[in-house]
């Protein structure tokens, strides 16, 4: 009878991927990147998933819809199951990827434009050997916007990344201009990814590339303007 119990509580791989919203592929994927575990087979049938793994599923899809990239994704996961976890740290990731989704955006206009402009330079007809559409993709100027193949793949590189987050205490801030200072000064560092400063506690939480910069070189830039770093955690 437990046994049954158990069994109607979980489900096939099929049946999961099917109440999860993905194919079976995507789960077997998921499991390699372990971002799910794979369940242990039973002595005599397939293996069969419970309920948490299915909600799991589901939140990777949720995610993946948001724009996280399956790196974001499997720190979020670790934020979730972190007592201590802050849900500070998981808006500075949201609002890193929202960051890099209007940068998207922004670069899809230029490409847009660039795109408006050889179109009405095309004469609509004629040689191919004159076509400047071609002429324009084989010649780009130098104002013309990157691939877009290429900067699809360095963003992924940067979306895979592990970030670490740090909230600093700092003493000598007395308004929101000295906040807004200490933020743009973090948010000009190439491995900052984000970064929320209020001078009322004296903090500032950054979402950094830990292979990029370390929480000392933080901490000197947020003392450049002569603000003191109390301490960080």
């Amino acid at each position: 009878m437990v046994a049954k119990d158990i069994t109607m509580r979980s489900r096939t791989i099929a049946e999961a991927a099917r109440a999860a919203g993905v194919n079976v592929e995507t789960v077997r994927f998921y499991e390699r990147r372990g971002l799910i575990a794979r369940p242990e087979r039973p002595s005599c049938g397939p293996r069969h998933y419970p309920a948490e793994t299915i909600a799991r599923l589901r939140f990777i899809r949720e995610a993946q819809g948001l724009g996280f990239t399956l790196g974001d994704i499997a720190e979020l996961l670790a934020l979730r199951a972190d007592p201590a976890a802050d849900c500070a740290d998981v808006r500075l990731r949201a609002i890193s990827r929202l960051d890099d989704v209007r940068a998207k955006i922004t670069k899809l206009e230029q490409i847009s434009t660039a795109l408006d402009a050889v179109i009405a330079a095309c004469p609509s007809h004629g040689a191919l050997g004159a076509c400047s559409i071609l002429e324009a993709i084989e010649h780009p100027s130098r104002d013309a916007p990157p691939s877009p193949r290429r900067s699809a793949r360095s963003s992924s590189k940067r979306g895979e990344a592990t970030m670490k987050t740090l909230t600093f205490s700092i003493d000598g801030m007395h308004c929101e201009g000295c906040a807004e200072t200490v933020r743009v000064l973090l948010s000009r560092e190439p491995g900052v990814k984000a970064v929320e400063v209020s001078h009322a506690p004296g903090q500032a939480r950054v979402l950094f590339d830990p292979a990029m910069l370390s929480g000392e070189q933080l901490t000197k830039i947020i003392e450049r303007p002569g603000y003191q770093v109390t301490g960080s955690h």
